[in-house]
């Protein structure tokens, strides 16, 4: 992506917000994204002090033919922002949380681990993933594979209102009945349409929480494997389950399964007793929890740090044939110099028709492939191990993958079917004409 950069430095009278461009003191650290492997060459970060001021910037960015881009701290950024705007949405922090109806409404700037913080003590949660650092609407644009997505689908499913500013630089609350193809794409298609300052989404009832990780020894794994693919053939949508192979450095190999129960600690016990047949535990850190702490379960950095992921949906793991292949794929070598592989288990809500732009996710189970890119030289090998293992598994991967697994070099159409794909291009051209507003995925290559 590449825009005149022609004005910009008159960006500093048009907005209320800090504005840093290139040579300015602070203006490196502010466009670095929170994956620190990706390079950010923008023409200008803009730290927008509230909704007025992102219209006022959206309405400068259309006037002056620049282009700007989104992020509270850049968990999926990609690097193709050459020449744009990079807006930064930290001080749109304003949350609330409506117990007795069952609703929360925040901004662009707040993460999920504030939200599930303010839920917990009401016996309520939102649709989070893995990690409490995460931007609640960058997440939720996206889809967001949540723990609790078996039971409650994507997290875009549960939005009531996006509030907006247009590419004219004009405010707007967006609904099912207020722009109802503007909520569409909102849901799930990225966050190529508009600039999103709040969103309001339905909480879910989470009176227990059971959950937590179970780890082994490397020489374990073929054992985890047989008895997860035993428990996710028939789990119920309460839970979710899931397997991962570690390669942590400074320790031997391990290999662990994660899962959260949304019930009591006894029929989770039920749930995942295959597992506690298996010998040689190191730690066994399941128990009932907050909300507030799912974080904990896979404790991922909370910093910004480096990584190289690629992500594959996976057709299924109980045939014969599939069992074998990923046997043979994943446990025969190590995934050195992979730091983890993971296979996440799907289905259940996800896999219904979605109301939105994120769809339905037939196949039953994810794969994330995760290294760290010391050097060159390691991002490459990291690289090279992550398509060894998708060629090996290629009967077993569908091709597509959801948005927020999209990695630098994919496109958006991997994302969606033809047919979705061309009514999100659609609503691009009419809303969007000029590129004012883009995506980390365009849904217009």
């Amino acid at each position: 992506m590449n825009k005149t950069t022609n004005g910009i430095g008159e960006l500093r009278s048009e907005v209320r917000g800090r504005v840093l461009l290139p040579g300015d003191e602070g203006f490196d650290p502010a466009r670095r994204p929170w994956n620190s492997a990706i390079e950010q060459p923008v023409a200008a970060v803009v730290e927008i002090a509230d909704a007025d001021d992102a219209a006022n910037l959206v309405r400068y960015a259309r006037n002056s033919g620049l282009a700007l881009t989104a992020q509270p701290n850049g968990h999926g950024a990609t690097g193709d922002v050459e020449g744009l705007i990079l807006v930064r949405t930290g001080r749109l922090d304003e949350m609330e949380v409506r117990p007795g109806s069952r609703i929360a409404r925040v901004g662009a700037g707040v993460s999920w681990g504030r939200v599930q913080a303010a839920a917990s003590p009401h016996g309520l949660t939102g649709l989070p993933g893995s990690s409490p650092v995460v931007s609640v609407v960058g997440y939720t644009l996206g889809g967001g594979l949540s723990w609790f997505g078996r039971k409650h689908g994507w997290a875009s499913e549960s939005v009531r209102a996006f509030e907006i500013v247009d590419p004219d630089g004009k405010r707007a609350r967006v609904s099912a009945d207020e722009d109802p193809e503007l909520f569409w794409a909102l849901r799930g298609g990225g966050g190529d349409f508009a600039l999103v300052t709040a969103i309001e989404f339905d909480l879910h009832p989470a009176p227990v929480l059971y959950g937590g990780r179970m780890l082994w020894p490397a020489e374990r794994a073929p054992e985890v494997l047989a008895a997860y693919q035993e428990i996710t053939a028939t789990a119920p949508g309460e839970l979710t389950a899931w397997f991962d192979l570690l390669n942590f450095p400074g320790s031997a190999p391990m290999v662990a399964v994660d899962a959260t129960y949304l019930g009591d600690e006894r029929q989770g016990r039920t749930l995942l007793r295959p597992l506690e047949r298996i010998g040689g535990t190191i730690s066994d850190g399941r128990g009932v929890l907050p909300v507030s702490d799912l974080g904990a379960i896979t404790a991922e950095p909370t910093d910004p740090s480096p990584g190289l992921s690629r992500g594959e949906l996976l057709t299924g793991l109980d045939e014969p044939a599939g069992k074998d292949l990923l046997a043979r794929t994943l446990l025969d070598e190590p995934i050195d110099p992979l730091l983890s592989v993971q296979i996440r288990h799907l289905g259940g809500a996800l896999a219904a028709p979605s109301e939105g732009a994120a769809p339905a996710l037939t196949e039953p189970y994810s794969l994330y492939l995760f290294g760290v890119p010391s050097t060159p030289t390691a991002a490459a090998a990291i690289r090279a191990r992550q398509g060894e293992i998708t060629r090996a598994l290629a009967p077993l991967i569908s091709g597509r993958k959801p948005y927020t697994y999209l990695s630098p070099g994919e496109s958006a159409a991997a994302a969606f079917a033809p047919a979705d794909l061309a009514r999100l291009q659609g609503i691009k051209r009419r809303r969007d004409p000029a590129g004012v507003i883009c995506a980390n995925y365009p849904v217009i290559s």
